[in-house]
């Protein structure tokens, strides 16, 4: 995935794309995926990086809902279960099996959860990936050896997908460039062009890293930008209600012996009605989330002090030693796209996190709502209004059984897993230069060759997109990510032909971020 073949691509202001998405999370590249497999044309535009919003910043959880099933929103459970079981086909580098353990205090809560989840197993049909059990007060100590063991009967475990979203991201646009489409990051759409009679056929773009400007002409335009949809909406419309309700989740990132053992803790009652997982990842614990009201969108939210102290008293509650600020390594905010809420309902927990297709008066297509595990599904929906947007009929979609970059039946081990197939091409770098094969910092087992490869095949163009999101350090121990900053713009400055300039203003510019993953103490 080459950035500069990308934007050459962009010269030719006569080509006629079939598909033109806006956003590069996962609902855009949902819809770049599906599109591409219908063996139409598609170009993608994201203003900052591949997932710099919202689909970096997940509970790392590729899953069906088990909140959503207790709520009865049985057909969106039943569509996630779907996709989240050829995901983990598709894309077994990247997603994997995570059990989680529910501690039981009560016997309403034993056999309540047990029906319940042997329903959520039967969902998932032939892709299940486990059956739930109840196993007894020894076997869940042994398994959860820091739970709260007062009161404690035993445990019900069952079985969801864990992934990294980040990377999930990078390579469904890598699986979406090999198969043809051309897609960039920090490129700016600034307005959307249409015909005499109002209807969109194109978009006016600008490259934010060479300042050129494009004019790009499109027969089908998709709003898949997340929380920023109302922009494009008012970009089109000026006159446009708002739609979207932006909702924060906040995750804390702590050592993983606050939980010991290899299995997630799921804990289904808070206070505000909401659950809490608490999930072994990359070598850390992820504890999240929360569910926070926010009236304006942000590319970089920062946590609430109530949303931390929410989460550190909900996971004390459970924990024999009890987490504080000082324990944290990292916490990370993200916003999710709710539909506004009908007047008198402001409990983000009643708004369904269904997705919607909106077509406006102008042929402008949105993709709104939806989740991370339906990011598929979500392109296919959309995909689906093609032809009654453009006169034309499509293939049928071939996307649900498409191999994800990196796809590898023979997983490497470690940290090298992530990058499935490629794995071998970054370790040969390192064996060629003995710099490269260097740990850019020593608590972590990244090395420089990993940051060479993400501008030379993932297009990161800033320290950030390098610590954020092709490693994952700075998720994972903000000061690390801070440390290492200096060392990474210099690799990445070495490659992209960049002076000290450059690097001073890098790597001020990542602090700048960073420091918002530190927490106060």
């Amino acid at each position: 995935m080459k950035r500069e073949e990308n934007i050459n691509q962009l010269k030719n202001a006569e080509k006629v794309w079939d598909i033109a998405v806006i956003g590069g999370g996962s609902s855009g590249l949902g819809v770049a995926l599906d599109a591409i497999s219908r063996g139409l044309s598609v170009i993608l535009l994201e203003k900052a990086d591949f997932a710099k919003g919202t689909s970096s910043r997940s509970t790392k959880l590729v899953h069906g809902g088990v909140r959503y099933l207790a709520q009865g929103d049985v057909m969106l459970v039943l569509e996630a279960l779907k996709e989240r079981g050829k995901l983990l086909k598709n894309a077994p580098h990247l997603a994997h099996d995570q059990p989680f353990i529910i501690p039981i205090y009560t016997w309403k809560d034993r056999i309540q959860y047990i029906v319940g989840l042997k329903l959520y197993d039967w969902m998932s049909g032939r892709l299940s990936l486990g059956k739930s059990k109840f196993i007894s007060k020894k076997e869940t100590i042994k398994r959860l050896p820091a739970v709260l063991q007062k009161g404690l009967m035993g445990g019900v475990v069952y079985h969801d997908g864990q992934f990294d979203d980040a990377r999930l991201a990078l390579d469904i646009a890598q699986t979406a460039d090999e198969a043809g489409a051309c897609l960039l990051n920090y490129t700016k759409v600034n307005n959307l062009l249409k015909t005499e009679s109002g209807k969109i056929s194109g978009l006016n773009v600008q490259d934010l890293i060479g300042k050129k400007k494009y004019s790009i002409q499109a027969k089908m335009v998709v709003n898949a930008t997340g929380v920023f949809a109302d922009k494009i909406l008012q970009m089109d419309n000026p006159e446009a209600p708002k739609m979207i309700q932006p909702s924060q989740g906040i995750h804390l990132v702590m050592d993983l012996d606050f939980l010991g053992g290899s299995d997630a803790l799921m804990i289904p009652k808070t206070r505000d009605g909401r659950v809490l997982f608490a999930v072994p990842w990359h070598g850390k614990l992820v504890v999240g989330t929360t569910d926070t009201l926010r009236e304006k969108p942000k590319l970089e939210p920062e946590a609430l002090q109530k949303e931390i102290d929410f989460v550190l008293e909900t996971a004390g509650g459970y924990l024999s030693r009890k987490p504080t600020r000082a324990d944290v390594k990292a916490v990370f905010a993200g916003l999710r796209p709710l539909a506004r809420p009908q007047e008198g309902r402001t409990k983000t927990k009643e708004i369904s996190r269904s997705h919607k297709v909106i077509i406006s008066d102008s042929g402008l297509v949105t993709l709104t709502g939806g989740k991370w595990t339906t990011f598929r599904k979500m392109g296919e929906d959309t995909l689906d209004y093609f032809q009654q947007i453009t006169g034309e009929k499509p293939a049928s979609s071939n996307s649900l059984d498409m191999k994800i970059h990196g796809y590898t039946e023979q997983l490497p081990a470690g940290h090298w897993q992530l990058y499935g197939s490629d794995a071998k091409a970054i370790l040969k770098l390192a064996s060629e230069n003995s710099e490269l094969a260097e740990k850019l910092h020593p608590d972590f087992p990244n090395i420089a060759a990993e940051v060479i490869w993400a501008v030379r095949n993932e297009m990161a163009m800033k320290v950030e997109d390098v610590l954020s999101r092709r490693i994952r350090i700075l998720i994972l121990d903000a000061q690390a990510a801070i440390d290492s900053a200096e060392k990474v713009a210099q690799i990445m400055a070495k490659e992209l032909k960049k002076d000290e300039t450059w690097i001073s203003k890098e790597i001020q510019d990542f602090n700048k971020v960073a420091e918002k993953y530190l927490i106060k103490k």
